[in-house]
């Protein structure tokens, strides 16, 4: 069921584009509107744009009337929003979705463990951010190594310092432990584990997590033309019947989810 409960579409200006690296950037708005929780997002399209739609971009961060975008470049509606600068206006509309806060377990006892891949990272970062009274462990998983350049260096101190421990896995070992990083998950040290990325990650993760009876909670992704639910495009196949990514989701219980492969 979707939390979203003041849905807002407004001209929001961008405040800091930051370049990453050749395939992430982070977009800084200014949204003064109802706070977005963790695990929500937006559909975010530059006033100034040549596409149709607008594209989903979950939430990273929330403070001070700010809200952070990590987007990774996957095509024309995603090349435009990183030719932005600041000054420049987009339009917001969110947020949608529902929220990681109706799946976690009640505070202490165990921690719980994030798992991202890649740009999947994003809604655990408001996790991180948006959840006081538990303790996170933070997984990330990186084909590459990461840039060490300064800028970097303190976008990453940001998005893990909230987090208790943190593990880096990268495919070729150039940053943190070599390998993927559900192969460094062990979900028996975990009251729960919430899990964003590739689908195959997900897919994993969730196996892991059955094998081990531990609950696992995952952000879906999928192509959105609405983001409300009316257009019925953004399809999850579950046990339950097909569902709707943006107006049911993007979270689900791993368990109800039927992964392509």
């Amino acid at each position: 069921m979707n939390e979203s409960q003041n849905i807002k579409s407004l001209s929001c200006e961008l405040i800091n584009n930051i370049s990453v690296n050749k395939e992430i950037f982070c977009l800084d708005f200014i949204w003064k509107d109802e706070k977005p929780k963790a695990g929500q997002f937006f559909m975010v399209k530059p006033k100034q744009s040549t596409v149709f739609l607008a594209r989903p971009i979950s939430v990273a961060l929330w403070e001070s009337n700010t809200v952070k975008f990590l987007i990774a470049r996957r095509g024309r509606g995603t090349q435009e929003l990183a030719a932005m600068h600041p000054g420049e206006e987009a339009e917001l509309t969110g947020p949608l979705g529902n929220a990681w806060e109706s799946f976690l377990p009640k505070s202490g006892g165990k921690p719980v463990a994030l798992v991202g891949g890649g740009i999947g990272i994003a809604p655990l970062v408001a996790l991180i951010g948006g959840s006081s009274g538990h303790v996170f462990h933070f997984h990330a998983g990186f084909r590459t190594g990461l840039n060490t350049d300064e800028k970097i260096a303190a976008l990453l101190e940001t998005v893990f310092s909230g987090s208790h421990e943190t593990t880096i896995a990268t495919e070729d070992g150039k940053s943190g432990k070599r390998g993927l990083i559900t192969d460094f998950l062990e979900p028996a040290k975990y009251a729960a584990v919430c899990a964003c990325g590739p689908e195959p990650m997900l897919k994993a993760v969730a196996e892991k997590c059955k094998t081990a009876k531990v609950p696992c909670f995952v952000s879906t992704e999928r192509r959105m033309a609405c983001g409300v639910g009316a257009c019925l495009g953004c399809t999850v196949k579950t046990i339950n019947g097909n569902r709707r990514c943006c107006a049911d989701g993007p979270i689900f219980n791993a368990d109800e989810v039927i992964f392509d492969g």
